[in-house]
């Protein structure tokens, strides 16, 4: 991965109306990095994402994207950046060949005819290229949308939930196409409510309520939080739920198929809980690394309660 800095943004605000949709947004991404930004929907993922391409200015802040500065150069951004949207935003009464052509023709690509040949050939859509892009499944329009975005060679690919609705072979070949073209040298920063996805990811970010709670590695991310996990089986499930529930220690308890996932930051006052518990019923618990789920639900769950907690005083 090379030490280039793509992006390189810091104290960026935005508001809409009375709503601070951003607050203090700050982030570094190097050239053939993939870096992962999850929130759920309406943390300010979207706008983030708008404001380092140049669709939007941000209120305060500084920083660059492309070398680009983020509020007086978004015209020269928007020309060298891949943005793929959360909706398929291409022409559905258009074949693909004529989609890509139409795009290589609005960047003014004078080499546009080999950039297409080659676009299609990529992405594996040369047999389809006279289909009509309406017809296509989820998968190809993913397809195509990338091969739309990545016509003028840009730096930087900023897909905002690209594989939503898609099936996982689709996704799967999706991820096997965006660790290529980070081989190549590109940056790309994704944003995914999927965890699978996220694991895929050099590094992460997670945004709630338009502030970023923690940045790093998946590694480095479940380790700053200091969760415990145990895992639950036997008879009788939803009772242990109920049970656990009503434990100080216990932060989180969630189903998985026929197991109970248990997690609290408190390690001994947990371990005490759940050994109170699992003498008193015919369970069994067993520890458990803490997932990215897991630490993405008590992050949400922490910054919520500060923010009720702000509120009501």
């Amino acid at each position: 991965m090379s030490t280039e800095l793509v992006i390189d943004v810091r104290g960026l605000n935005k508001r809409f109306g009375d709503k601070h949709v951003v607050k203090d947004f700050g982030l570094q991404v190097h050239a053939g990095e993939i870096y992962g930004f999850l929130g759920p929907n309406g943390s300010g993922k979207t706008t983030s994402i708008r404001m380092l391409c140049g669709l939007l200015t941000p209120d305060s802040g500084s920083g660059t994207c492309l070398g680009y500065d983020v509020i007086r150069e978004t015209a020269a951004i928007k020309r060298e950046v891949g943005y793929m949207t959360q909706r398929f935003s291409l022409w559905e009464d258009l074949t693909i060949r004529e989609n890509l052509d139409f795009v290589a023709r609005m960047y003014g690509m004078r080499d546009r005819k080999p950039a297409v040949r080659a676009a299609l050939e990529r992405l594996g859509l040369s047999a389809r290229q006279d289909q009509l892009a309406g017809a296509l499944s989820g998968g190809w329009k993913q397809r195509l949308a990338l091969a739309a975005c990545m016509l003028h060679r840009p730096r930087l690919l900023l897909l905002d939930e690209p594989t939503a609705g898609v099936d996982p072979k689709a996704r799967r070949e999706f991820w096997a196409e965006i660790h290529a073209l980070a081989g190549e040298g590109i940056a790309v920063l994704v944003s995914t409510h999927y965890m699978d996805e996220a694991e895929r990811c050099h590094r992460l970010a997670y945004i709630f309520n338009g502030t970023l709670l923690t940045t790093g590695t998946a590694e480095e991310v479940i380790a700053r939080q200091r969760l415990d996990t145990w895992i639950a089986t036997g008879p009788d499930l939803g009772a242990l739920e109920a049970r656990l529930r009503a434990l100080p220690a216990v932060d989180q308890v969630a189903p998985f198929g026929a197991t109970l996932h248990i997690t609290g930051r408190s390690g001994d006052a947990l371990d005490a809980a759940i050994a109170q518990v699992g003498a008193r019923g015919p369970w069994r618990f067993e520890r458990a690394p803490s997932s990215l789920e897991d630490v993405f639900i008590h992050l949400m769950s922490h910054a919520a309660g500060q923010n009720q907690h702000r509120a009501a005083a």
